[in-house]
This record gives structure tokens, sequence and C-alpha cells, in this order.
């Protein structure tokens, strides 16, 4: 399994600049419960791999994945009447499993609120990240969209709502709004969902780490750590 190399790094703190960085593709969607937790267990996942100091770096890259592509653009609502009312799961379902998930969001730190939450059509939030990808913050992107998102109960089908994100990331406003209503990015989102169907990755988050492993779902953090020490002691191997 290998995976083009693109922009946007990130390099673990205490790295050994001596040897080839490890390289993560995650495919995820800014409206996954599962992926904001995930992203919290892969960091400290990295944490636990480069405490050693002599680590690797590793570089993360976020690609597009939509759950539910099917929503429409102009649909706004709330994740429990999202999954009640058009998957028809039973309310009571619905809520003892939104508790469950922000418990363990809670664990790693996430404040998750769903009684704010809008469900909503998450293309457009892909296409802002795949423009922050492009002017060098994807992963400042990726984090303040998931928060805004399940922290924050914001609109991420709105174009002014992205727009505004994307100016309190450092990036030109006018800019933004340009390309989401030019979907400048759209054929990039749908490339990446290209690629995780090449893949045949039907859940997400799924780590693809250094083209050769791949992890689905959110996995503990010492899993991550194990991965990333396992691809080290291979390029030893081979390097013997």
């Amino acid at each position: 399994m290998t995976t083009a190399a693109q922009n946007a790094p990130q390099t673990s703190p205490h790295a050994s600049p001596e040897q080839a960085p490890i390289r993560i593709d995650i495919w995820s969607d800014i409206a996954c419960p599962w992926c904001y937790i995930g992203k919290r267990k892969l960091e400290s996942g990295i944490e636990q791999f480069s405490a050693s100091g002599d680590a690797p770096a590793v570089e993360i890259e976020y690609h597009s994945y939509e759950l539910s592509p099917d929503t429409p653009i102009d649909f706004h609502g709330s994740t429990t009447e999202y999954l009640a009312e058009r998957k028809g799961l039973p309310l009571v379902q619905v809520e003892q499993m939104l508790d469950r998930v922000t418990g363990i969001a809670r664990d790693v730190g996430l404040d998750y609120d769903f009684d704010s939450v809008q469900h909503v059509n998450t293309v457009r939030a892909h296409e802002l990240i795949h423009f922050a990808k492009a002017n060098g913050r994807q992963l400042e992107a990726k984090e303040r969209l998931l928060k805004a998102y399940f922290v924050e109960g914001q609109d991420l089908s709105d174009i002014g709502v992205l727009a505004d994100l994307a100016e309190e990331l450092g990036h030109d406003r006018a800019a933004a709004v340009h390309a989401l209503e030019e979907r400048v990015h759209h054929d990039d989102v749908l490339a990446d969902q290209q690629q995780a169907q090449a893949y045949g990755i039907q859940g997400v988050p799924f780590f693809v780490i250094d083209g050769m492993y791949g992890v689905s779902g959110a996995q503990e953090a010492a899993t991550f750590a194990e991965v990333l020490a396992k691809v080290t002691s291979d390029r030893d191997e081979a390097n013997a």
C-alpha cells in the first residue's frame, strides 16, 4: 500500500533529523466523532513513540471521506434528528450511542456537545481543508473544523462560517470564499474518496502508516506507538 507524498507535514517534537520521516495518511470526516477521538489518540501515540529522542519524524496528511454523502446540502438538523429520522434508528438507541461517544471523547480531553452539533453535508468543509492544505495550514484547519463541529456547534455547510474560520487561521477570507463558491478543490475531495475506494476503506478514521500498515478505527495510543516502532524496526532490518 503506497500513497503520494504531498505537503503539510507534522513533525514529531523529538525526532531524529538523520532518519527519513514516517508518513501517516489519514482518511476521516469532519462529522465523524471517532475521527476526532482517533486524532487525539494518534497524537498521544506519536508522543510515546518520540519520547526516546532518536525516533524518526512523523508527517501527517489528511484525506477526505464523507460518511453521509447523501445528506442534502441544505439539510439542517441535529445529529440525533438525522440518525433517528433519516436513518430510522430508535431515538433511545441514538441517545445512548451519543452519550457513550461523549464519554469516550471526554477521556481524551474533548468536550463534545451533541445538543448543539448541526449535522450537515461536509463536502464544503473538506474543500476548505484542501484550500488550507494548498496554503500550508492543513493540520490547523482540520483541528479547527473538528472543534467547530463537535464542540461549538457551528454550521460547517455555510460558506460564510467556513470563510470566517479560514480567516481565523490566517487565510485571506476573500480567497477562501472564492475557493468555496467556485468549487476549486472539489476534484481534490473526489480524488481522496476514489483513493479510499481503491484501498477498500469502508469506514473512518483509517490510517495508512508509511504506505504499508493500515490501522482502522480510533485505536489506543499504545497501538499507534507500536506500529510506528514496527516501521522503524522494519527499516533498520532493511538497512542492516
